[in-house]
């Protein structure tokens, strides 16, 4: 079976996760709970196992064993992804490093330096690892369905298309059906790409988290095709088959653009503190103007402040803090400039209703006219977009 987390490019990431300590220091405004049932904050996993430790003196002494270091970069990257924290994914690529020369990688070296390189943005590095991969291995379905992933992220949906079809003819039916759907979907065919969602969803037996990734990919076509009850049912329904995740995060999105603030932070508050869910209780704390918006707010503002210290930090963050500028410190022309920036690698929906949100926000014409030709350039249709510009 297809890891079909690698479907989705790690959501919202900055900045290394800050800890509880953090969250309730010095400067944190105190926390008085009025019940015991009320949570203050769900921590994340501790420091590295012991299984973790053994690989690392494992691969300590031999650096090139290429079953041990994807071992021990396989559970780097599953914590980066774990707690948002992309500091683990360095780790992971360091632990690759003995493969200079991609040429000379073994197929799971190249394919885990990709997806790596994936999580971390560098879009372009990861799909030339890919493509190298699977003209290598045309019959390597987890490569083409990552480098399918990659192209649809840079809004590149022929490319998208193209691995989608690799991912055919290399046998695997179910996620190149999908992966073709939502791609049209994208370019607004969303009547053919609703009935393949309904057709494989129909399957018997499908594992969880199959299902709960086709009734997101489902829940976000209705919400591009302006049916907000048919997207609120889908999200649900993949809720219930696999909690938690992309799947929440995008949820929650939706209820804030409902503005359902109080469903959105009832959601949120029960989650592991990372980055993505700091975000946006950030923004749901300004909207509500809750007791705790000034210190979420804070911690995400020192947060973004620590990651730009990092060279390239702001190009590959630059959505979460337009996000952050536009909905949290209500400053669109700062906004408007790193959604600028965004776009540049990154073309989610997402990203262009970030970039149409901030042009509109800042009242500036031109911005909100570049916005519109670039998605008619990508092809994509989005009734949201459609609303704003």
């Amino acid at each position: 079976m297809f890891r079909v987390s690698a479907w989705r490019v790690a959501v919202m990431v900055f900045a290394g996760t800050l800890s509880a300590a953090c969250l309730h220091g010095a400067h944190a405004e105190p926390l008085n709970p009025q019940r015991d049932s009320e949570v203050i904050e769900v921590l994340p996993a501790g420091g590295m196992a012991a299984e973790d430790r053994k690989l690392r003196r494992l691969w300590v002494n031999q650096p090139t064993d290429a079953t041990t270091a994807v071992s021990l970069a396989r559970r780097y990257l599953s914590r980066a992804r774990e707690l948002g924290d992309p500091r683990y994914a360095g780790q992971a690529l360091a632990v690759l490093q003995g493969w200079p020369d991609p040429k000379a990688a073994p197929d799971d070296v190249l394919l885990l330096q990709a997806t790596v390189q994936q999580y971390l943005h560098e879009f372009e590095l990861s799909a030339a690892h890919l493509e190298l991969l699977v003209a290598r291995r045309p019959d390597h379905g987890q490569a083409w369905l990552t480098l399918a992933t990659v192209r649809r992220v840079q809004g590149r949906y022929a490319a998208s298309d193209e691995a989608c079809r690799g991912l055919l003819a290399a046998g695997v039916h179910l996620e190149s059906q999908a992966c073709l759907a939502e791609n049209a979907s994208l370019r607004g065919e969303n009547d053919g790409a609703r009935r393949t969602l309904q057709q494989l969803l129909a399957a018997p037996r499908l594992p969880a988290s199959t299902r709960s990734w086709l009734l997101t990919t489902l829940a976000e076509l209705e919400q591009r095709d302006g049916h907000p009850e048919a997207a609120e049912s889908a999200f649900k329904k993949a809720l219930e088959a696999e909690p938690g995740g992309y799947t929440l995060l995008t949820y929650v999105d939706f209820l804030f653009d409902q503005n359902r603030e109080e469903e959105a932070l009832a959601l949120l508050v029960p989650q592991p503190r990372t980055d993505a869910v700091m975000l946006r209780l950030a923004m749901v704390g300004a909207r509500l103007k809750t007791p705790h918006a000034a210190v979420d707010a804070r911690i995400v503002r020192e947060s973004m402040a620590q990651a730009n210290l990092r060279p390239g930090a702001r190009s590959t963050h630059a959505r979460e803090q337009a996000m952050f500028a536009l909905w949290v410190d209500d400053h669109p022309a700062a906004a408007l400039e790193l959604a600028r920036e965004n776009v540049r690698k990154q073309r989610e929906p997402l990203d262009l209703l970030v970039l149409a949100h901030a042009a509109r926000a800042s009242g500036d014409a031109k911005a909100m006219r570049e916005a519109d030709q670039l998605r008619k350039e990508m092809g994509l249709h989005d009734q949201r977009l459609d609303a704003l510009l």
